[in-house]
């Protein structure tokens, strides 16, 4: 095999895995989603590792 064929077949899979993706989901509602950059804006963050309190690890 060369590598076209092989780059073709990963790049069909790719797209295949995000239109699979976007079909599947529901769209992002801008009003209730979280920020995606909150600086400075006084939320704290959550849902991270890097979130969590240093004493419960």
């Amino acid at each position: 095999m060369t590598r076209l064929p092989v780059a073709l077949a990963v790049f069909a899979a790719i797209g295949i895995t995000i239109a699979l993706d976007v079909v599947g989901s529901e769209r992002l509602n801008p009003f209730i989603a979280p920020p995606a950059i909150a600086l400075g804006s006084g939320q704290a963050a959550s849902g991270a590792h890097c979130a969590a309190p240093a004493g419960a690890r």
